[in-house]
């Protein structure tokens, strides 16, 4: 299984944090040397581990907050 590189560019905040340290946070990452996206997902400690989360384009993004703040 090849290896999934990837480089938080910026970090945006976060949401959640459990007992065990895991987090759940909104960053801007780039995903194997592809362009950055808004990405929302769960991670370890020291960011060594992530767990299922989303990404979503600039346009994707500022379509979901206008349908929350609705």
């Amino acid at each position: 299984m090849a290896e999934i590189k990837f480089e938080i560019l910026k970090h945006l905040g976060v949401i959640s944090k459990s007992e065990n340290g895991w987090t759940k946070e909104v960053n801007l990452i780039s995903w194997n040397d592809r362009d950055p996206k808004i990405d929302i997902r769960d991670w370890g400690p020291n960011k060594e581990k992530a767990g299922k989360g989303i990404t979503l384009t600039e346009e994707e993004f500022k379509k979901l907050q206008k349908i929350v703040t609705k």
